[in-house]
């Protein structure tokens, strides 16, 4: 009973500093007291804080990729009760340990489609977090169902940035905490949140309605203060999911300052040696559960004298350990499970989208809507890390492509939209698009990569200057007339300007079609199958290889 009551005390003390929720009673002041004069507070210790982040609800082992000497290399990772043994594991080898997620964890496969992210809330508590970030995927289902969704985790969560909009450009009142303070014998850690400020611009505007959001420098040097002079805290670290080329950009800001670590998230890299920026480190720990980031802080008479950090990979074969996690999968996987595996077609060659430029998944998703709308000039597809890789063969020998790998290539099912735009348009978008992702500002390139498309052809500097890194630009063989009327199709994003596609503005004669583009997806594979998806080089870097991995670039760092 006196462990459980030490326990249950330390949990009480250490919730949401931010809030100002919670005070001791007499009574509980003076048992805490008690247990403090009977268990001297040790002076030296270590302390480890592990991070998960961008699992996107791939709840199985799954193929992975991997860079390694010069070429791609494919193993098993992750798979939830895999990660839920693994960290169990590692937590039961630490003094003292804290599990946070920051963000995107509702959504990106069939099964949170299905159920509006609802079938994650018991395997993430399972897993037993003690804190969550928001992601920028959070918002997807609406405002309501987020605060529903992460209302149901057992642990806290916080984001500085994050208001209840009220309308005409004015913010209420934060919906999350802004900070929370870790205690672990006397030494304060401070947690400090941050979501990314661009949610509404790089996703369909109506998912993040009702949502105000703002810069972190806006209030981070606020919050540094309170937690570094107010709180006391022996370290601060922000959780992060703004991707890691605006972290690098924040780490190097003035209002960084007082900052040691930023846990960063949103762009699935794969920090292995933490990046140093001005005031703070930087890290990011892949995605799909396939890592573990750890940091160690070694802990001295109240202060932090070291830290340690490394990438830990979720390897299945090391791990064969049965748990809860294994039978709580099945259990919520149950009703879709037949849906989910359904084979919709095969692929010859390996299915990833991993490489900023060009890659096989991104080719399938064009060649469909080539052969659903053969008279449209040019098919644009957003460019995007996401999905895990599909390697493995079946009895076939080829790849199979399930329902559910669908909805994991493209989570969001929208409708197919065609329109009109001049010549000009297209060199003008296509400038703005390629510095979104190669800008020299690390504060101006944001979430994504180079749009893919078909029926165009383009090669262009990478680390040009903007506004004229494009060198050559041809549509269908023919150089791109500026005054030409063209005829495009991509998505629909649920909000837009009926007159907008794939962030094109203005587009005239805009159709929405009576179909979606999984639907455009299966019907290709049901006719063409099986596939061979190879990209062929319709958007060329002339100063970056084919097989570049990051939009990351001044800074040691390296995707693998």
């Amino acid at each position: 009973m006196k462990q459980s009551k030490r326990d249950f005390l330390k949990k009480l003390g250490a919730m949401s500093a931010g809030t100002g929720l919670f005070s001791f009673s007499p009574l509980l002041a003076s048992e805490l007291s008690n247990e403090q004069k009977s268990n001297k507070a040790k002076t030296n210790f270590k302390v480890t804080i592990f991070q998960t982040t961008d699992v996107h609800c791939q709840i199985h082992e799954h193929d992975e990729l991997f860079w390694e000497n010069g070429q791609t290399v494919f193993r098993k990772t992750g798979g939830y009760d895999n990660l839920d043994a693994f960290i169990k594991k590692q937590r039961a080898k630490c003094e003292h340990s804290f599990l946070v997620d920051t963000g995107d964890m509702f959504q990106g496969s069939m099964l949170s489609i299905k159920t509006s992210g609802q079938a994650m809330v018991p395997l993430l508590n399972e897993l037993e977090y003690d804190l969550y970030l928001p992601g920028n995927w959070e918002v997807i289902y609406g405002k309501a169902q987020m605060q529903n969704l992460l209302g149901s985790l057992y642990a806290p969560k916080v984001c500085a940035n994050m208001y209840h909009d009220l309308g005409d450009g004015k913010k209420g009142e934060l919906i999350f905490p802004p900070y929370y303070v870790w205690n672990i014998d006397g030494v304060k850690i401070g947690f400090l949140g941050y979501n990314d400020p661009m949610i509404p611009m790089r996703q369909s505007p109506n998912y993040s309605k009702g949502i105000y959001f703002s810069k972190p420098e806006d209030n981070l040097k606020h919050y540094v203060d309170v937690l570094k002079n107010q709180e006391k805290c022996a370290f601060v670290i922000i959780l992060s999911h703004i991707g890691l080329s605006q972290e690098i950009h924040l780490a190097n800001l003035p209002e960084c300052e007082g900052v040691d670590y930023i846990l960063g998230a949103d762009t699935h890299e794969r920090v292995r040696v933490p990046i140093q920026g001005k005031y703070a480190k930087v890290v990011e720990p892949g995605a799909f559960g396939s890592f573990v980031g750890k940091l160690e802080l070694t802990i001295e008479n109240g202060k932090v004298v070291a830290d340690d950090y490394e990438l830990l990979e979720v390897d299945p074969q090391k791990i064969k350990s049965p748990s809860k996690m294994e039978k709580l999968v099945s259990e919520v996987e149950a009703p879709y499970k037949a849906e989910i595996e359904k084979i919709v077609g095969y692929s010859t060659i390996p299915l990833y989208r991993y490489f900023v430029i060009e890659n096989p998944i991104d080719k399938i998703v064009l060649d469909a809507l080539d052969y659903q709308l053969p008279d449209i000039d040019i098919k644009l597809s957003n460019g995007f890390r996401f999905c895990p890789p599909r390697t493995t063969r079946d009895h076939t020998g080829n790849i199979p492509i399930t329902r559910g790998f669908i909805s994991d290539m493209l989570p969001v099912d929208s409708r197919v939209r065609t329109g009109e735009v001049t010549g000009q348009q297209l060199y003008t978008w296509m400038e703005r698009e390629l510095n979104n992702v190669f800008a020299e500002d690390a504060s101006k390139r944001f979430g994504g990569w180079v749009t893919k498309f078909k029926g165009m052809e383009l090669t262009f500097n990478a680390f040009g200057e903007e506004g004229k890194r494009i060198q050559s630009f041809t549509v269908k063989g023919q150089p791109l007339d500026l005054a030409k009327i063209y005829t495009i199709s991509a998505c629909e994003r649920d909000g837009d300007p009926s007159d907008m596609v794939c962030r094109i503005k203005n587009v005239k004669n805009t159709v929405d079609l009576d179909i979606t583009l999984h639907q455009v997806m299966i019907n290709y594979l049901e006719d063409n199958s099986p596939v061979t998806p190879t990209p062929v080089g319709a958007a060329k870097a002339l100063d970056a290889p084919a097989t570049l991995l990051t939009q990351v670039h001044g800074v040691d760092y390296e995707f693998r």
